[in-house]
């Protein structure tokens, strides 16, 4: 599903290049879920970014799906990450004036498609049934993030993306936002790639995969 090959990310800083990313090459499986880890600074979120097409490489390849990413026009990126991804961030990133349901649906409408079904279904399936006409204000945190899983999934995404999508929680919240997003993930099939700085949610994972000063220092299979 996705494919890296000797991917390196530069920064100019005082004139001279500075690498955040340095040869990454690593392959992700269809439908596994696998966690970017290490220390602040390491480069995971500048990973993520490249791996989604939010940023572009300075050197090297990202194949996602079967298409590299270098080849598309920003138009064509934006189709990209509109038709086959998802995203879940630390900041739920909730519209404050939409309700639960119409935040769901905001994906689909940009699509030309109505989507209050689909919207109401899978507020159900992360555990908000009865909750689609609340406002972000009216809800907590944890339910906030099951809302921004929902809109991740509302364009049935062959890949979420999701950093640190705990962050912001408290422990049993993010456990509970954990098992649903791990429960769509063996539902639906989808990849999952994840940030976090959570070792217990990493070893969830099927993969773990460590970065220390922009480099791969492990990569591992786990039991989760």
């Amino acid at each position: 599903m996705i494919r890296t090959e000797s991917l390196t990310k530069e920064y100019l800083s005082g004139g001279k290049p500075l690498a955040v990313l340095k040869d990454i090459t690593f392959e992700i499986a269809t439908g596994d879920v696998v966690a970017i880890v290490g220390p602040s600074g390491s480069g995971k979120t500048t990973l993520l970014g490249l791996l989604a097409g939010l940023d572009r490489p300075t050197r090297g390849r990202v194949i996602v799906d079967g298409q590299e990413l270098a080849e598309l026009t920003e138009d064509g990126l934006a189709r990209f990450r509109a038709e086959r991804v998802g995203f879940v961030f630390q900041t739920f990133h909730l519209i404050p004036t939409l309700t639960a349901r119409e935040n769901v649906q905001v994906p689909l409408e940009l699509r030309g498609e109505d989507g209050e079904a689909r919207a109401n279904e899978l507020l159900v399936r992360v555990g908000l049934a009865g909750r689609e006409h609340h406002y972000p204000a009216q809800l907590s945190g944890g339910e906030q993030q099951r809302v921004a899983l929902a809109r991740a999934f509302s364009n049935s995404p062959r890949i979420l993306f999701a950093d640190e999508p705990t962050g912001n929680l408290d422990r049993a919240t993010g456990v509970m936002v954990v098992e649903t997003m791990l429960g769509l993930n063996r539902e639906l099939g989808t990849t999952t790639v994840l940030v976090t700085h959570d070792l217990e949610l990493a070893g969830r994972a099927h993969r773990v995969i460590r970065l220390s000063d922009g480099a791969i220092v492990e990569d591992r299979r786990t039991d989760g």
